[in-house]
């Protein structure tokens, strides 16, 4: 079969630094299901889009024509907490829609993304009224999905990288209308201060943290570039723990957290968790896995040994993730 170009393009680019370095750590991690997911996300053309409509520009005849093209909806009505108003589209084959153009004062019918990335935001059970803080938002899809299910008192937007921020705001201003975009505050915080910057302020916090985002870091063109975050790959926990730590001071008592990395590492997974677990006697672990098994006609999991803790695992038909999902409560006694 002939690849069309951009496959060919980006068959070349996979960085064999990045991926023997994988390869060792991950066979001993996850088994023999690496070799599925390492022959997915090596395979871009196996990569499948979900579609997250835009309830603020909602088009009737997008949803019609997603149906006809046989997409389906995530796990619509079956969770416990799944707000009506989210509405996101799969498909089983690896179809992606054309992207939207940003254009000033139009705002976007859909939001493409990797299914997976919905389920923290699913996790964090929003509310309207709710105060939430998005630790490390940009590019601001999961911002996005979390004004898809409620309306928050306030939103905080943060992201400390420069030009990730100016990404974020544009996301932000691409989806979402002037009235709205009063009760959201975006800043340039480290998010490492965050907690003491506003310290219980919020009842849900997400930290979508920085991690070894394995889909990109595989596709690293400058193999320089790519040995050197290997090198440094084993500060990422110190920063997660951090970050963690921050976003529990910025948590009211009674509030929720969600953890979210889009690496398969252990590391910076179930090891940051069970890290944080040990050190907090007011951080309890919140039992998530009604969530797996609600989604597993959609995602592949891995174990994690951890009743809080949720791995989606890249599959055939099913190529969503990496992505980790972590749930913990702050109870009211330090």
């Amino acid at each position: 079969m002939l690849k069309t170009k951009s496959e060919r393009k980006l068959a070349k680019q996979i960085c064999k630094v990045v991926l023997d370095h994988f390869e060792k750590q991950y066979s001993k991690e996850l088994g023999d299901a690496w070799n599925t997911i390492r022959d997915i996300l090596i395979t871009p053309s196996c990569w499948q889009y979900a579609v997250l409509l835009n309830r603020f520009n909602y088009s009737f005849e997008l949803e019609k024509d997603l149906r006809l093209k046989g997409y389906h909806t995530l796990l619509q009505g079956s969770l416990p907490y799944y707000p009506k108003s989210m509405k996101c589209y799969l498909s089983r084959t690896p179809d992606r829609m054309p992207s939207e153009r940003h254009q000033i004062g139009n705002l976007k019918k859909y939001y493409l993304l990797n299914a997976a990335s919905l389920l923290p935001v699913l996790a964090l059970e929003l509310r309207d009224g709710e105060k939430v803080l998005d630790l490390c938002a940009a590019p601001g899809g999961k911002s996005i999905a979390l004004l898809q299910c409620a309306y928050p008192g306030y939103l905080h937007c943060n992201e400390h990288d420069s030009l990730r921020l100016r990404w974020l705001r544009q996301t932000l201003e691409s989806f979402i209308p002037q009235p709205l975009v009063n009760v959201i505050k975006v800043s340039e915080l480290d998010g490492r201060e965050m907690g003491d910057a506003q310290p219980e302020m919020f009842d849900k916090v997400l930290v979508d943290a920085p991690c070894s985002n394995d889909r990109n870091w595989l596709f690293s063109s400058d193999s320089q570039k790519a040995a050197w975050r290997i090198s440094q790959r084993s500060n990422l926990p110190v920063l997660q723990i951090e970050l963690l730590r921050s976003a529990i001071k910025a948590l009211r008592p009674g509030g929720l957290l969600v953890y979210s990395t889009c690496t398969l590492s252990k590391a910076e997974n179930q090891d940051v968790i069970s890290e944080i677990l040990n050190s907090y006697s007011n951080i309890m672990p919140v039992d998530i896995k009604e969530m797996a098994r609600t989604c597993s006609q959609d995602f592949t999991f891995a174990p994690t040994g951890q009743e809080c803790g949720l791995l989606v695992i890249p599959d055939k038909g099913k190529a969503w993730g990496p992505m980790y999902v972590a749930k913990l409560k702050k109870s009211w006694t330090t």
